[in-house]
């Protein structure tokens, strides 16, 4: 069985640390590099429900693409939500590591996760990685539709491959509009709104859209806005991120056990439709 320093070191040659933007946290949270690893563990979010996923599951590693601490803290008491993550995590031996804005930008990362399991064709990033000389890497992708499909359609798509939320994909813009071209970015993607309009793309499908941006980006052009849950446009990840290390672990003959939590930590849990509202 390999040590936890070489699943790290793995892991690592897939979301290098240094290519994460500066305010992340990512790394190893917790872990001893010497102890061994037989069962890994992906989730969205280290939080109670996943880490008791892990502890269920005799897993000796948990990876998320969330982290546990963004910010500085001066406590890891069990009395704080936390804290008692930490504690868990250390009673039962289960290491935690952190792939977050490295995995956003990695080749293949998050969005093409996204992509891939709308059946999206990528072309190429939306926002490129200045550092990657083939042009594959970079935050978002623009991706291409066999066969054009309305807004209304490919908003149906999206609900439909990706995992049950109590929000379900909102969106603005004519739902009988033709969709050929698509901008995707798991995650908050809000703040692309300049590469999404540079990039001339009919639709884009993203999580966490404001009033104001959502209201200005309408306002410039016939965009088509589809937005789902934030840990719905990233769970996809969970999966290709499991099979890269199951391949890792075929090739070096490790035999990890290797699983994906479809326990649903986004934080909506009912929807209430206003009587009238537009379907």
């Amino acid at each position: 069985m390999p040590r936890l320093s070489e699943v790290i070191a793995a892991l690592e040659s897939l979301w290098p640390a240094e290519r994460a933007e500066s305010w992340d946290a990512v790394g190893t949270v917790a872990g001893d590099p010497d102890q061994e690893v037989t069962r890994v563990l992906f989730a969205v979010d280290p939080v109670r429900e996943t880490v008791d996923e892990a502890v269920r599951l005799d897993a000796d590693l948990l990876v998320t693409h969330h982290p546990l601490y963004l910010r500085g803290t001066t406590t890891v008491a069990a009395s704080t939500v936390k804290g008692r993550v930490v504690h868990t995590l250390i009673k039962h031996d289960i290491a935690l590591h952190v792939a977050h804005t490295n995995a956003d930008t990695a080749d293949p990362g998050v969005s093409d996760a996204l992509a891939g399991a709308l059946d999206l064709r990528v072309t190429g990033p939306l926002v490129p990685d200045p550092a990657d000389p083939a042009g594959r890497r970079g935050l978002g992708r623009i991706c291409a539709l066999d066969h054009p499909l309305t807004v209304r359609e490919l908003a149906a798509r999206a609900a439909e491959r990706l995992p049950a939320t109590a929000q379900g994909i909102r969106v603005a813009g004519d739902p009988e509009a033709l969709v050929r071209t698509v901008a995707v970015s798991g995650g908050s993607g809000d703040s692309l709104f300049d590469a999404v309009r540079a990039a001339g793309v009919d639709a884009f499908l993203t999580a966490d859209l404001r009033h104001h941006p959502a209201s200005e980006a309408r306002a410039h052009s016939s965009l088509a806005l589809l937005d789902a849950a934030h840990w719905a446009t990233e769970w996809p990840w969970c999966e290709l991120a499991a099979g890269q290390l199951d391949e890792i672990s075929d090739r070096h003959g490790w035999d990890l056990r290797v699983h994906v939590s479809k326990t649903v930590t986004d934080p909506w849990t009912s929807h209430s439709p206003s009587p009238g509202a537009p379907n």
